[in-house]
């Protein structure tokens, strides 16, 4: 028999607060993103996304409704992801994918004004490249530098 695996994508909660402290990263990894605990949750205009397999916290991401989107995006209804990361233990189950996925039906029902996410990725990042582009982001060629070298902006049109 197989088990068939599902996520939801739930906004952040202090119940989660325990299980997200403890996720770790390799530092080849943690070079590109920030783990949740490192995360300041209550920002205004910043929305704190928990990713859950079976109830339980596997990833977490933040989408942004600030200013800082204008950084990479002038569609004033675009929000903009930063911070994904799967819990060290818990990767290679496909949690990333099955998440984004899931992302653009979650953005709609939950910021029905927002029409685009937008997200920059680190060249040398080439895994979560290829993640964001198999499920549906696009590259329209538009770079920035970041605090560790190139970035390119993808977008996702809902």
């Amino acid at each position: 028999m197989q088990k068939t695996t599902s996520i939801a994508l739930v906004h952040f909660s202090k119940n989660y607060v325990e299980q997200l402290n403890r996720f770790e990263l390799p530092e080849e990894q943690h070079q590109f993103t920030a783990l949740p605990k490192e995360i300041a949750i209550e920002k205004v205009g910043q929305y704190p996304i928990v990713i859950l397999s079976d109830d339980v916290p596997v990833g977490f991401f933040v989408l942004h409704a600030t200013d800082r989107v204008k950084e990479y995006s002038s569609n004033p209804q675009a929000m903009l992801l930063t911070a994904l990361s799967i819990d060290h233990q818990q990767q290679g189950k496909g949690y990333a994918k099955m998440a984004m996925f899931a992302l653009a039906d979650f953005v709609k029902q939950e910021f029905k004004e927002c029409n685009e996410v937008v997200l920059v990725v680190n060249h040398k990042n080439i895994a979560a490249q290829n993640l964001y582009i198999k499920v549906g982001f696009v590259d329209h060629g538009v770079r920035r530098m970041g605090p560790i070298g190139e970035q390119t902006v993808l977008n996702l049109p809902l």
